[in-house]
């Protein structure tokens, strides 16, 4: 058996400013992941309710939805290059005060929220710019080995970010979390500073409600585009429980209410799942139904989903032999979740960049960006609720229960995504 087939296509880190790019990702995807652990810890530690925590995915959606989709229209009437540049810089200050506040134990909820929405808002305008140069920087062949590469790095920093923030913040605490997050994101400013000039071509659109009404338009004529954004809001609206996680840590396997080993645990496996779907991606582009794929692949989420609400349900009262079993099944329930998400992930990315042209790209990828990131928001706030009602097993499990059923619904509603396949050269 030839291994190449099957490990990670590494021909786009020959282009040299997606390697740069790539290689910051390296360093900055960590202290990004800190800061991701440290916020709901933090909430956490000062509130002791996930209902609170559950509130970042209103704090988190509504800058997501409003400046995603302004990012978008703006990544298509301005060079990308400065917008990257520009945002960048936003994230490196908001990782600042987020260190300051922790620094001077204000122990505010509410700031502590505040920031993660000025966070968010930067944050959503600074992806879609990243996504949309990508097709400018490789060759349409190479983008599905692109994107891999990206998702990749970014949930090994998920691995490393929660292991790393469980085993230091009993011992530092939250405020060198954030600074390390500050730190790291100097990276990112030095990768974008060295890339060219960007200017989008046929241009023809400035920045506003015009254009992104013009881009949602666009992306109405596309239904195949429309059915991969909705089978992602099924799975990660219904499917992700990552708020319950201190919850759970503490309640279901005795971890200590700001964090500890559970806790790194539960948020890094879903990270180390898609890591091990990327490294072993090469069969990604071999696949022609890519729409059979994408709704194949969150199937196999949604019933992964189901598997960690029983491991928790079991978890809950058992002697602490039992327990560390289960929190072994656990975590292996949403490892396998994870490397299902990265091949839907990938076939969904590539999709969406090869259809659109580069003039209405930024605003699909804005598109694109409220929906992956603005799904887990919601997520978090109806499984905060959801938790109070019926407690974080059922929740977990009744959750994954619902992406299955919904992403067979939508399948049968549109047999054409299910037939979408793509023919190699």
């Amino acid at each position: 058996m030839d291994l190449r087939r099957h490990v990670a296509d590494t021909r786009p880190l020959s282009e040299p400013h997606f390697r740069r790019l790539w290689i910051a990702n390296i360093v900055t995807v960590i202290g990004a992941q800190l800061t991701i652990v440290a916020v709901p810890a933090q909430i956490y530690a000062d509130t002791g309710s996930s209902a609170y925590v559950g509130l970042t995915g209103v704090f988190g959606l509504v800058p997501l939805v409003v400046f995603g989709l302004w990012g978008g229209s703006l990544a298509d009437a301005m060079d990308r290059r400065l917008i990257l540049v520009a945002t960048t810089v936003g994230l490196i200050v908001t990782s600042a005060l987020f260190w300051v506040q922790a620094a001077l134990d204000l122990r505010n909820v509410w700031l502590l929220l505040g920031l993660f929405a000025v966070q968010q808002a930067f944050f959503a305008v600074n992806q879609p710019v990243r996504s949309a140069i990508l097709p400018k920087l490789l060759p349409a062949d190479q983008l599905p080995a692109g994107n891999s590469l990206n998702m990749t790095v970014m949930q090994a920093g998920g691995i490393a970010g929660p292991l790393v923030a469980g085993a230091l913040i009993p011992v530092l605490g939250l405020s060198w979390l954030y600074l390390v997050d500050t730190i790291t994101l100097l990276a990112t400013l030095w990768a974008v500073l060295a890339l060219p000039s960007l200017p989008v071509e046929g241009a023809t659109s400035s920045p506003g409600l015009r254009s992104v009404v013009d881009g949602l338009a666009y992306l109405r004529g596309h239904p195949v585009l429309l059915m991969s954004f909705l089978v992602d809001i099924i799975a990660m609206v219904f499917g992700m429980p990552r708020a319950l996680f201190p919850q759970i840590a503490h309640e279901s396997f005795a971890g200590p209410p700001e964090g500890g080993l559970a806790f790194a645990v539960l948020f890094a496996a879903i990270p180390a799942g898609a890591v091990l779907g990327g490294v072993f991606s090469g069969w990604v582009s071999r696949v022609q139904r890519q729409g059979l794929a994408v709704i194949a692949s969150i199937v196999v989420w949604g019933v992964a989903m189901i598997g960690f609400g029983v491991a928790v349900g079991f978890a809950a009262g058992a002697g602490s032999g039992a327990m560390t079993a289960w929190l072994v099944v656990a975590a292996a329930m949403l490892m396998l979740g994870g490397a299902a998400d990265m091949a839907s992930a990938a076939f969904r990315v590539s999709m969406l960049q090869t259809a659109a042209t580069d003039a209405v790209r930024g605003r699909l990828q804005g598109v694109f960006i409220v929906v992956v990131a603005g799904g887990p928001r919601i997520a978090d706030v109806a499984h905060g609720a959801a938790a109070v009602a019926v407690g974080t097993a059922a929740a977990s499990a009744g959750g994954g229960v619902l992406v299955v059923v919904g992403t067979l619904i939508a399948a049968l509603a549109v047999p054409a995504f299910v037939r979408y396949r793509i023919t190699h050269g």
